[in-house]
């Protein structure tokens, strides 16, 4: 097999595959040291062939690939699609329709939280994975027969994953619950990173309410430096030297350079008067405009309530045959338990009738779980 590089050939690729009710698509990419993803390799499969583009050569527009994705006639099946189609849309501002995420379609036919391609492949499509060229190199040319024989099995195999996970979903029925799913996934919203929100990565080390301003402002500071110089966050400041000088919010160069965790010369440096700027704007934030922590809110005044939504919630996802996951998350479980009106996914659209439900009948004393022949029973 050899690399489309010209556009071309890829625009007739494209034209072919456009023929067909559905594609399959992977890319490799590496992010080591960039901020943003780097695209070196990507891959189409139809019921009929399967081709590899090369998005590194010069002479290369890959606006038939985009064309493609945006083709409402032709289904575009990834796995664990996430990271993908954050690719597709930094690159061509377009996002694939319709989707379909096997990966999801998986938790919902009950293959337990986030089944990973190989397992998939093997069980559906009765192939084994050659994984030995996972994690090569893949900007560097030429690629190996075997990176290409990787690469393409990404695609071939996933047709036949797609086709029985879309035959399960059809005989139950439950092909609304992989569509909620990929409206998430298909909104822009979903890749568009904010400073402003790089916090929350790291919301679970603090240790005290006084912290949160300077975390806030040190991180969207970290994160637009890194999306500027389109570095990793940590190049930029690796996290324990963050919350370092969240915990010790040091107001001058000298104390800022008495932390072991800042590298030697960080003070005197231009990042070093960004991050002492940055403390000093969070200074000036009103306490009260600033969000409230979760653990704040601390476990619900019954903490048995959330013990019991967790068993319950296993039992319906094991009598479903459904992923726990993505019927209700703990933050679902949480709200639940403290209020039946909590604007939460699991009390919303078919999860509300699968769990939300009886979630709020179990509160009331309307409903119960007892064990019957070791099995927890829903009653």
């Amino acid at each position: 097999m050899h690399l489309i590089s010209d556009t071309a050939t890829l625009s007739a690729a494209c034209e072919r595959l456009a023929s067909h009710p559905f594609v399959t698509v992977d890319t490799e990419f590496l992010r080591e040291t960039t901020y943003y993803p780097k695209l070196c390799l990507i891959q189409l499969a139809s019921p009929d062939e399967a081709v590899l583009i090369d998005p590194l050569a010069p002479e290369l527009d890959l606006a038939p690939f985009f064309g493609l994705m945006v083709d409402e006639n032709v289904v575009k099946v990834f796995h664990a699609a996430r990271q993908d189609l954050e690719i597709v849309w930094l690159l061509g501002r377009v996002l694939p329709v319709p989707l379909f995420d096997t990966q999801v379609a998986a938790m919902v036919c009950g293959y337990g939280d986030s089944v990973g391609y190989e397992q998939l492949a093997n069980d559906l499509a009765k192939a084994r994975i050659d994984k030995s060229s996972r994690f090569t190199d893949w900007s560097r040319r030429p690629l190996s027969e075997a990176q290409l024989a990787y690469a393409e099995s990404d695609v071939t195999h996933l047709r036949d994953i797609y086709l029985a996970l879309k035959a399960d979903l059809d005989a139950s029925g439950r092909e609304g619950w992989v569509a909620e799913e990929m409206a998430v996934l298909a909104s822009p919203s979903t890749y568009e990173v904010k400073p402003e929100n790089a916090w929350q990565r790291l919301k679970g080390r603090i240790r005290k309410s006084r912290e949160l301003p300077v975390l806030m402002e040190v991180a969207a500071w970290r994160e637009r430096e890194a999306q500027t110089r389109d570095v990793p966050r940590q190049r930029v400041l690796k996290d324990d030297a963050l919350m370092d000088i969240v915990q010790r919010c040091p107001h001058s160069a000298a104390a800022l350079a008495e932390l072991r965790s800042v590298p030697n010369g960080f003070e005197r440096s231009r990042n070093g008067t960004e991050v002492l700027a940055a403390i000093e704007r969070a200074a000036a934030i009103d306490p009260k405009t600033l969000p409230r922590l979760e653990r704040e809110r601390g476990r619900p005044a019954n903490g048995a309530v959330l013990d019991l939504l967790k068993v319950l919630l296993k039992a319906v996802a094991e009598a479903e045959r459904v992923a726990p996951k993505i019927i209700a998350s703990s933050d679902d479980l949480e709200a639940i338990a403290s209020d039946d009106l909590a604007e939460v996914p699991a009390l919303q659209g078919w999860r509300r009738g699968v769990f939300g439900d009886k979630a709020l009948a179990l509160k009331e004393g309307s409903l119960s779980l007892c064990i019957r022949r070791g099995r927890v029973v829903v009653n």
